[in-house]
Formats: C-alpha cells, sequence, structure tokens
C-alpha cells in the first residue's frame, strides 16, 4: 500500500513538473501556433510513453528473462517515435521557407522527438529499476522471514518432547515413592501442560507469563527433591508486560535441576530474571552433581541459542562456564 502511493506520487510529479520542463527545451511558443497538431500529438504521445513503460516495467519482464516481449516493445515504440518524427510541416512553412531552412528544421525536430523519447524511456527505466530493487530486497526479506519461523517452530518442536520427558520422568519418581506430594505434583503439571499448548504456538507472550511457568516447573521439581537440594529463585522485574518468546529460558533450568540436585550431598541451584530499563538478565547456578554426558542437554542449549540468534540478532550475549564444580550460565538480552 506504501510502495502504490509513492508510485502514484512519482506519476504526479512527472506529469505536473518534470514533463512540463523537458517541454520547454523545445520552442513551444511557436510550435503551439505554428505546429499545433504536431504539438498536441508530441506531448500526448510522451504522457502516452510514460504510462507505457510503467506498465509493462521492462525491468520486471528482463528479471523474467522474456527477451521477446522486450524487443517486440521497443521495436513498437521505436517505430512510432521514428514517425512521430516525420510529422509533416504545415504548409506555410514549405512556402515560405528555403528547402535547405526546411531540412534543418526538420533535423532539429526530430532530433527534439529523439531527445524527449530518450529522456522520458530514461525516466521511466530508473523508476522502475528502483522499484524492482525494492521488490526483490523485500520478497529477500519475506524469504527470510518465513525461513525463521519455520526454524523457530522446529527449535520448539524440539524443547516441547524433551520437557514433556523430563517431568515425566519427576511425576514417575514421586509415584513410585509414593510421596504424599504426587497429588500436587499433577496439579502443577497439567498447568504446565495448559501453558504449553496455549502459549507455545504464539511467538511473544508477557513475559510475566513466562516467569510463573519457570515457578511452576521449579515448585513442581522441589515436590521430588530433600533437604540436601537448596533452591533459590530470585526475580526482580519491573514490567511483566513486555514482550517475550515463550519457552525460551526453560532449557537453562531444566539443565540445572537435571545436573544439579541429589538426594545424598548437599548442593544448590541459584535461578534469577531481572529487567534493568531496555536490558532482561537471566542467570543459572548449579553445584555440578552428575557428569554431564548426555547430548540432549547441549543439543537444548545450542537450540536456544539459535533461536536467540533468530528472535535477538546483535542484541544478547550467552556466558556458560564450568569452573571449580559450578556450573553457571549468564543470559543478556536487549528487550527494547
Amino acid at each position: 500500500m506504501k510502495s502504490l502511493r509513492i508510485s502514484t506520487y512519482i506519476d504526479i510529479l512527472f506529469c505536473v513538473v518534470i514533463m512540463p520542463l523537458v517541454l520547454m527545451v523545445a520552442p513551444v511558443e511557436k510550435w503551439i501556433i505554428h505546429h499545433t497538431n504536431f504539438m498536441i500529438t508530441l506531448t500526448l504521445y510522451l504522457y502516452g510513453l510514460y504510462f507505457i513503460f510503467r506498465k509493462i516495467s521492462i525491468p520486471t519482464l528482463f528479471m523474467k528473462k522474456k527477451w521477446g516481449y522486450i524487443a517486440i516493445i521497443l521495436l513498437c515504440l521505436f517505430a512510432t517515435t521514428e514517425l512521430i518524427s516525420q510529422f509533416p510541416l504545415p504548409p506555410s512553412d514549405n512556402n515560405s521557407s528555403s528547402p535547405m531552412t526546411l531540412e534543418i528544421r526538420k533535423d532539429l525536430r526530430q532530433q527534439t522527438v529523439w531527445f524527449f523519447f530518450l529522456i522520458v524511456m530514461g525516466f521511466s527505466l530508473s523508476i522502475e529499476i528502483a522499484f524492482e530493487l525494492f521488490r526483490q530486497i523485500l520478497q529477500k526479506k519475506e524469504i527470510e522471514m518465513e525461513k525463521n519461523k519455520a526454524e523457530l517452530a522446529l527449535y520448539k518442536a524440539q524443547i516441547n518432547p524433551h520437557f514433556l520427558f523430563n517431568t515425566l520422568n519427576t511425576l514417575y519418581a514421586l509415584v513410585l515413592t509414593q510421596s504424599e506430594n504426587t497429588e500436587s505434583a499433577f496439579v502443577k503439571f497439567s498447568n504446565i501442560l495448559k501453558y504449553m499448548y496455549t502459549h507455545t504456538t504464539e511467538e511473544t507472550i508477557p513475559l510475566g507469563d513466562e516467569i510463573e511457568y519457570i515457578k511452576q516447573y521449579i515448585d513442581l521439581q522441589r515436590l521430588r527433591l530433600n533437604h540436601h537440594t537448596k533452591i533459590i529463585f530470585e526475580e526482580q522485574v519491573s514490567n511483566k508486560d513486555i514482550p517475550f518468546p515463550p519457552m525460551l529460558l526453560i532449557t537453562f533450568v531444566e539443565n540445572a535441576f537435571k545436573y544439579g540436585t541429589s538426594s545424598e550431598q548437599d548442593c544448590f541451584i541459584r535461578i534469577s530474571i531481572s529487567t534493568d530499563y531496555d536490558t532482561l538478565l537471566f542467570e543459572t547456578e548449579n553445584c555440578i552433581m552428575k557428569d554431564n554426558k548426555d547430548k540432549d542437554s547441549a543439543i537444548g542449549i545450542e537450540n536456544c541459542r539459535k533461536r536467540l540468534e533468530l528472535i535477538y540478532p546483535n542484541r544478547f550475549i550467552l556466558d556458560i562456564n564450568n569452573k571449580n564444580g559450578i556450573f553457571k550460565t549468564k543470559l543478556t538480552i536487549k528487550i527494547a
């Protein structure tokens, strides 16, 4: 719609400003008086020529490699221009002027007609080339956006089964031990499933919903853990309505619980999320209680990194380090 308005403005500019200025190059006053029919014919032809070039869009035909159409159109326009350049002089000129003078006037008029033809053709082609480049850029961006959406959908599809498998393992452990927390765990699990199938098809959700989802997951994990695992969740978010991609942070939380918990040794897990004006900071920190030999963990983190690259290109920093038995992740995102 915007490009259509721009095109209309350019057409008006040509018709009202550029074309009259071009015609002023010729002896318009004299031609209007002594060559009225020729002047009217030439003016109508030049306006028609402009809109013909704008309508057929030779650059588009060129991109589609329709050489035959281009050749036929140009030959027809060249032939028409040649006919107009041969427009007969008025009888008064033929009677009152010498043959040499008539020939000079005829040559001058032919050159003027071809000059006008080249001016109009050059301007029209320049406009169409600019629009064609603009269309190509838009088409490329649309293809890139569709590709990014497809990749994001793939990464989400890979995350969800991984999450479900881990959570079902947690529930299975509670059932086997006949824990009194089993019923509460199933309630929380149903809430998590509701979140997944309500929000994960959306591109963004309020940040507060994502935080609530993480809290539900942490509460579910607390039900299966004993006093040896200390869980710390810190939240300092001033605006919970900030649009945020769903299920983006859960992989880091899952990894913390998968490799940072123990039922026999004291350990801790710290999860922190905060916002500061235009920046979101998300951190996880946990003791390493199990060796990370599972390739699924690396795949999950890599998927998150790819999602971040697609959603926040050049706007995030992800630091992951493993030192002195402590595994840390730090994710900083420019969200505005």
